[in-house]
C-alpha cells in the first residue's frame, strides 16, 4: 500500500529533527516543496575547499501524486528556517579569499573614510549643527615603521555605538548602500553622489596586514565616543566608551592597524605614500600624511685658531668664526593626493601642455603623446575618459600583442581599481591605446578585481574603440604631415591584425590602412588613393603578395598589368595578405590577388582563345604529362608578354607567399601543407619563342630527352620567379650548370694559334667521343714565358 504525503511528511520531519539535535548550531534543516515533488533536504558539515566554502548536500526526493493543495490541507505547517554562518569561517574567507593583493587594504580603508566625509557633507545641508566647530572635511594618516602601527584618521560623519554593531558588527551589511538607499527614497535623489561603498565587506580587508584593528569613533549626533576592538580569526569583538581624554574627537573616526610582523613594511611612511598615490591619488578629500621633513639652516661653526704669518711682529692669534648649512629635520603633515582629477575638468579649460603632462606622469613617458582624446559619455551608460596615442611602441614593433600592457587604468568614482582590465575595455588590436577610465556603475565583483562582462561593458567597449579609431582619424588630418607616418611606422601593424579580429570596425579600420605599390614604390598610399587613381572600366583592386618591394615589382604576374597602367598594391608584410583575405572588399570593390589562378582582366578575346587552345591544347597536355602531379594543370596564359611562363597558384590554395611563411612556422602544422598548395597551375605564354619551339618539338620529337629537360628546367624557372621554393635546390643548380655549358662552350676557348674554335653548333653533347686537348711542355711554356 502506498504511503499518503502526509505519512511521508511527518515521518521525514521527525527523522531530521533527531538528526539535527546532534548537529552544531550552524547544522539546519530545510524543506523545499513542490507543486509534483518533495525535496528534503539534509545540509551536512561546513568545510573548506581552497577559496571556496562547499557545502554536502543528501537530497532525498519524494514523489507523490496529489496535488500541492491537498498536501497543505492535510499535511503540518511548514518551518521557516535562517541560514546561519560561522562567523570566524566567514571571516577567514572574505579576509583571505576575496582579495589577491594585501596592498589594497589601505584602498579599502581611504574609501570608507572618504564616505563618511561625503556622508556628513549632505547631510550638513540640511543640518548644519553637524559640523559644528571642525569645518575640515580631510583624512589624515600616520605610520609608526618601529612598531608597525598605522592610524587612519577621517573628521567625518563617525557612528553611534549602534552603527559600530550594524556596520562592523554585521558581516557584509553597506552602511554606505544604506544611505544611498535612503538618498534616492528621499527627495535629494537627484543629488551627486561620489560614495564608494558597495558590499559591506572593505573594513574587513584591513585584517589581510592586522592581526588587532581598534576603530574609536564619534558622532556628531552622540555626546560619547565609542571604541570597537576586533582581532584576526576571532568570532568575537568588544565595543566600549572611550573615556581617555587625550584620545577624545569632537567628530569623525580613528582607525588604528596593528599590524602583522610580516606585514610591518607597509608601515614606513613611502610606503604608504606611494600606496596612496597609486589607488587614491584623485579621492575627492584632502589626504595628509605624517611625514619627516627637513628645512637648510645656517648655523655658525668654530675652526682652530689660525697662526699669524711668519716675521710679522706681535702676530696675535684671532678665531674667525664661519657658517655651515645644515638641515634640520621635523615631522608634519604632507599633503600627498590631487583633488581635482584631469578627467573631471571641462575639456575647454584644460590646456595641451595640461594633458601632455598628466600622460607623462601617469604612464612615465617622456615623449609627448601623437593625440589624445578627452570626453564625457552620458546616458544609458555614464563615464568620463581620457585616451592617448603614444609616440612610440613601448616594447618594440615585433611586439603585437602584449596581454598585459596596463595601459588603461580604470577608476570608480575617484578611486584606481586595476590596470588589468584593458583586455575588457579594447581590442587587443587596440592595446597601445594608453588612458584612464572612470566610471560611478561598472560591474565589479566584491573584491572590484574582476570586471564582470554583462551589457554596460560591452556598450562602454564599443564607445572607447569608437574614441579610439576618431584620435588615430584626427592623426591623418594633423597639420604635421610625419604625425601619421610615425603612428603608421609604430603601429600600422596593430590595425591590420584588427582586419583579422574585429569584422565589425572593418570600415573605421580600411581607410587607415597604407600600402606601397606598382605606381608608389616610395611612398605608401591610403586605399582611398588607390580607388582614385583606377581605371574607368577597373572592378577590382589588384595585390600581390611578396617578400620586399623588389620581388614584387619585378614578378611576372604584374606584365600585362603594367601594360595597361593599372596599379597593383604590393603587400609586403607578412600580415598583408591575411589582413587583406579577411577585408575582403573596400567600397564595393572586391580585392584580387593577381598571382590566382582563372585571373581576369576583363579583355578576353574568346575567338583568339579558341584559336590559341586549338594551337597548343596538345602541348599543354604533353607538358602536363612530364609534370605529372607537380601542377594540376596547364593552361594558355592571357596575363603574361615577356616571360615564357608562370606558375599560378590555386584559387582556395595558398599563394606563393603564404606558402613561404606557412613553412617558416616555428610551430606551424606541416600536415596542412601539401593539401594547402597541391593545386598549381603552369601558364604559357603562346608568343615567347621557347614555348613556340617546345610546341614544334611536341608535334614532331615528344620523346626527346632534350624537350622534356627543357620542360623540366622551365617548370622549375617558373618556380622561382612565381615566388615560390624549389624542392630541390641542388638539382635545379645542376641543370642551370648544363645549360651554361651548352651556351658557353668553346665560345671564348683558344687554340695554340690562337684561333677561336666557336663551333659550339657542331658539337654533340651527347656523344661519346673523348675531346683532345692540347698538351703543352713546361719546357714549351718556359720558352713563351721569356717572350
Amino acid at each position: 500500500m502506498r504511503r499518503s504525503v502526509a505519512a511521508l511528511l511527518r515521518d521525514a520531519t521527525g527523522r531530521h529533527r533527531r538528526l539535527a539535535s546532534t548537529f552544531n548550531a550552524y547544522h539546519q534543516f530545510g524543506a523545499f516543496h513542490g507543486a509534483k515533488k518533495g525535496y528534503i533536504t539534509t545540509i551536512g558539515t561546513c568545510r573548506s575547499g581552497g577559496d571556496l566554502m562547499h557545502f554536502d548536500l543528501c537530497k532525498k526526493q519524494v514523489n507523490y501524486m496529489s496535488t500541492a493543495a491537498q498536501a497543505d490541507a492535510s499535511g503540518p505547517p511548514a518551518e521557516k528556517f535562517e541560514y546561519q554562518a560561522e562567523v570566524s569561517r566567514l571571516m577567514d574567507l572574505i579576509v583571505n579569499s576575496l582579495y589577491s593583493n594585501k596592498e589594497v587594504f589601505l584602498r579599502e580603508l581611504i574609501s570608507n573614510a572618504s564616505d563618511a566625509l561625503d556622508k556628513l557633507r549632505f547631510l550638513s545641508v540640511t543640518e548644519p549643527q553637524l559640523l559644528k566647530d571642525a569645518f575640515d572635511l580631510d583624512i589624515r594618516i600616520q605610520a609608526d615603521k618601529d612598531n608597525g602601527i598605522i592610524t587612519i584618521t577621517d573628521s567625518g560623519i563617525g557612528m553611534t555605538r549602534q552603527e559600530l554593531v550594524d556596520c562592523l558588527g554585521t558581516i557584509a551589511q553597506s552602511g554606505t548602500a544604506k544611505f544611498l538607499k535612503a538618498l534616492k527614497e528621499s527627495k535629494d535623489s537627484g543629488a551627486d553622489s561620489n560614495l564608494i561603498g558597495q558590499f559591506g565587506v572593505g573594513f574587513y580587508s584591513a585584517f589581510l596586514v592586522s592581526e588587532r584593528v581598534e576603530v574609536s569613533t564619534k558622532s556628531p549626533k552622540s555626546d560619547r565616543q565609542y571604541v570597537w576592538k576586533g582581532e584576526a580569526n576571532s568570532s568575537s569583538y568588544t565595543i566600549h566608551e572611550e573615556t581617555d581624554p587625550a584620545k577624545l574627537m569632537s567628530r569623525g573616526t580613528r582607525l588604528t592597524l596593528y599590524l602583522k610582523p610580516d606585514d610591518k613594511g607597509f608601515a614606513h611612511p613611502e610606503r604608504v605614500e606611494k600606496l596612496i598615490k597609486n589607488y587614491s591619488q584623485f579621492v575627492s578629500f584632502p589626504i595628509y600624511i605624517w611625514q619627516e621633513k627637513g628645512h637648510t639652516k645656517e648655523v655658525e661653526v668654530d675652526e682652530d685658531p689660525v697662526e699669524g704669518t711668519t716675521g710679522e711682529k706681535d702676530a696675535k692669534t684671532e678665531k674667525k668664526r664661519k657658517t655651515k648649512t645644515v638641515i634640520e629635520k621635523y615631522w608634519d603633515w604632507d599633503l600627498v593626493n590631487e583633488t581635482q582629477p584631469i578627467w573631471l575638468r571641462n575639456p575647454k579649460e584644460v590646456s595641451v601642455e595640461e594633458y601632455n603632462e598628466f600622460y607623462k606622469k601617469t604612464f612615465n613617458e617622456y615623449l609627448d603623446p601623437l593625440a589624445s582624446s578627452h570626453f564625457t559619455t552620458e546616458g544609458e551608460v555614464e563615464f568620463r575618459s581620457i585616451l592617448y596615442v603614444p609616440s612610440v611602441t613601448p616594447t618594440g614593433k615585433d611586439d603585437i600583442v602584449n596581454p598585459k600592457t596596463k595601459n588603461i587604468k580604470l577608476h570608480v568614482k575617484r578611486v584606481f581599481i586595476s590596470d588589468d582590465f584593458d583586455g575588457e575595455l579594447f581590442p587587443r588590436y587596440l592595446s597601445f591605446i594608453k588612458g584612464v577610465v572612470d566610471s560611478n556603475d561598472l560591474p565589479l565583483n566584491v573584491s572590484r578585481e574582476i570586471l564582470q562582462e554583462n551589457r554596460i561593458v560591452r556598450i562602454m567597449r564599443k564607445r572607447l574603440v569608437r574614441k579610439a579609431f576618431d584620435m588615430i582619424q584626427g592623426i591623418t588630418m594633423s597639420e604635421k604631415d610625419d604625425d601619421y607616418w610615425k603612428f603608421w611606422d609604430n603601429f600600422g601593424k596593430y590595425l591590420k591584425l584588427g582586419c583579422i579580429e574585429d569584422r565589425e570596425n572593418h570600415k573605421r579600420i580600411a581607410p587607415l590602412l597604407r600600402f606601397f605599390s606598382s605606381q608608389s614604390e616610395e611612398d605608401m598610399i591610403s586605399l582611398d588613393e588607390y580607388v582614385e587613381n583606377m581605371k574607368t572600366d577597373q572592378k577590382d583592386i589588384y595585390y600581390i603578395a611578396a617578400d620586399s618591394v623588389t620581388s614584387a615589382k619585378n614578378t611576372p604576374f604584374l606584365e600585362r598589368l603594367l601594360e595597361k597602367n593599372i596599379e597593383v598594391l604590393f603587400l609586403v608584410d607578412p600580415i598583408d595578405e591575411v589582413a587583406i583575405q579577411n577585408l575582403k572588399s573596400y567600397k564595393e570593390k572586391n580585392f584580387v590577388d593577381i598571382s590566382k589562378e582563372d585571373f581576369d582582366l576583363g579583355d578576353k578575346n574568346e575567338e583568339r582563345e579558341k584559336e590559341l587552345k586549338q594551337e597548343f591544347g596538345v602541348t599543354c597536355d604533353w607538358i602536363k604529362k612530364r609534370l605529372g602531379d607537380k601542377v594540376a594543370s596547364v593552361q594558355v596564359s592571357n596575363r603574361l608578354s615577356t616571360s615564357p611562363c608562370v606558375l599560378a597558384s590555386g584559387k582556395f590554395g595558398w599563394s606563393a607567399n603564404m606558402e613561404r611563411l606557412m613553412k617558416s612556422q616555428t610551430v606551424g602544422d606541416t600536415s596542412s601543407l601539401e593539401f594547402m598548395r597541391n593545386r598549381r597551375v603552369l601558364e604559357i605564354n603562346p608568343e615567347h619563342s621557347i614555348i613556340r619551339t617546345l610546341n614544334a618539338a611536341c608535334k614532331t620529337s615528344p620523346d626527346d630527352e632534350e624537350a622534356l629537360r627543357a620542360i623540366d628546367l622551365l617548370y622549375d624557372t617558373a618556380l622561382m620567379s612565381s615566388g615560390f621554393t624549389p624542392e630541390n635546390p641542388a638539382l635545379l643548380g645542376g641543370k642551370i650548370y648544363d645549360m651554361m655549358n651548352m651556351a658557353l662552350w668553346g665560345k671564348w676557348n683558344s687554340t695554340s694559334n690562337g684561333a677561336a674554335a666557336d663551333n659550339y653548333e657542331q658539337v654533340n653533347l651527347n656523344s661519346q667521343e673523348p675531346i683532345e686537348a692540347e698538351i703543352v711542355e713546361p719546357a714549351e711554356a718556359g720558352k713563351k714565358e721569356q717572350h
